[in-house]
């Protein structure tokens, strides 16, 4: 999938006091150097709800990328879909929508059912499959807190991701597929006669803020992505858990601030002590506007995303082709695994059923990955083909 160069990320930290009880995890950073300028609590795990979604977008955007959907492509919609939990767009099993309205569907409206369209065309009509396939590609991109057992954040105690795992896949998107990037700032989108809104409230209030997406269960509570573009820096900021919309909002828009004051001139050693957040109330409660001071910068020790940033937003290096086919830029990928042994064991299962000499690569996460590369898109395509037709679980890469 997707590897990155090593990159030092500075770590400026600034407390919100009037909120921190009120939220359970925040981190803003520069989305084109991965800095880090503030984080709290980021790696511990919490419920992403409707944050999942740009993940399966993730997913969708690289199916266009290498053109196994395009824009105008129907999807067809199963009973399972339709019986999807709200929010939902509403459509009718048999019916079919089109892959461009299912991505508004998603950054617009959070759509549950589209999203479970888009993982059941996009993985053999299984979400459990899709599902499977999400967290294989969060390990690939350096996402080491996450696990996906569904395509659209609906409540599961087993669907966990982290502040800065959002906050890596969503550097992702935007260094992978920045022509995609666009469907995030949609502030409104009609179909079928209704208008719905971009539940972002960033995106109208907050001056350069082009993305990106609100996330809410009843145990997730209210998350939010935000970024912004001012004076050529592009930030993001993630809120998870906060108590209601006014606190993620007013959260988002203090790390933003914050994150401009800080990135122009700060020294890349420095970094500011901060207050822990605790848990949220279970009850949202409505919680007045607040001004925030940032305190004085402390010297302490740099606090960085380590290889995680390289691993998300980087292309992996190309290595011998096997196939005997022109070189190329994809690749197939036939799992990841917890032991050397037991991609060994895959190495040779592979090599046995349909004769590709695959290797095995070191993942950032400290998985063994099995896979072939540097191969042409029809080279890659084939031998994903005749995988499957093996009984042997790939994925083509690019």
């Amino acid at each position: 999938m997707k590897g990155l160069l090593g990159i030092l990320l500075a770590c400026v930290m600034f407390v919100v006091p009037a909120y921190a009880a009120q939220y359970r995890a925040a981190l803003v950073a520069d989305m084109d150097s991965g800095r880090v300028l503030y984080e709290e609590n980021s790696t511990k795990q919490n419920y992403p709800a409707s944050l999942t979604k740009i993940m399966t977008l993730y997913l969708t955007f690289d199916a266009l990328e290498h053109g196994r959907l395009r824009l105008d492509d129907y999807l067809i919609v199963s009973k399972s879909a339709a019986s999807a939990s709200p929010v939902k767009l509403g459509v009718a099993a048999g019916s079919k929508i089109k892959v461009e309205d299912a991505i508004k569907a998603l950054t617009v409206l959070s759509a549950n059912d589209v999203a479970r369209v888009l993982a059941e065309n996009l993985k053999g009509g299984m979400e459990g499959n899709f599902a499977e396939l999400m967290t294989r590609v969060a390990r690939e991109i350096g996402l080491s807190g996450t696990n996906f057992e569904n395509s659209s954040g609906l409540p599961d105690d087993d669907h966990m991701s982290t502040a800065r795992d959002i906050a890596l896949l969503s550097m992702a998107v935007y260094k992978h597929f920045p022509q995609y990037w666009k469907y995030f700032s949609i502030k409104t989108w009609t179909y079928n006669g209704k208008t719905y809104t971009n539940g972002n409230r960033l995106l109208g209030t907050y001056p350069g803020c082009d993305g990106m997406k609100t996330g809410y269960t009843n145990k997730s509570r209210y998350s939010l992505v935000a970024t912004a573009k001012r004076d050529n820096h592009h930030l993001i900021a993630v809120v998870l858990g906060a108590e209601n919309k006014d606190v993620r909002a007013s959260v988002a828009t203090n790390l933003l601030n914050r994150g401009f004051e800080k990135v122009a001139g700060l020294p890349a050693e420095t970094v500011v002590t901060y207050t822990t957040a605790q848990p949220v109330a279970t009850t949202p409660s409505p919680t007045p506007a607040a001004t925030y001071t940032a305190p004085a910068p402390t010297n302490a020790s740099v606090t960085t995303f380590g290889g995680a940033y390289a691993a998300a937003t980087a292309q992996s290096a190309p290595v011998a082709d096997v196939s005997g086919n022109a070189p190329g830029n994809a690749g197939v990928q036939f799992g990841a695994f917890s032991s050397r042994d037991a991609a060994t064991t895959q190495v040779n299962n592979v090599k046995n059923k349909i004769g590709v000499t695959a290797v095995i690569e070191n993942a950032p996460n400290g998985m063994f990955r099995v896979r072939a590369n540097n191969l042409s898109e029809s080279a890659a395509q084939n031998i994903r083909s005749r995988a499957q037709n093996a009984g042997i679980d790939c994925y083509v890469f690019h």
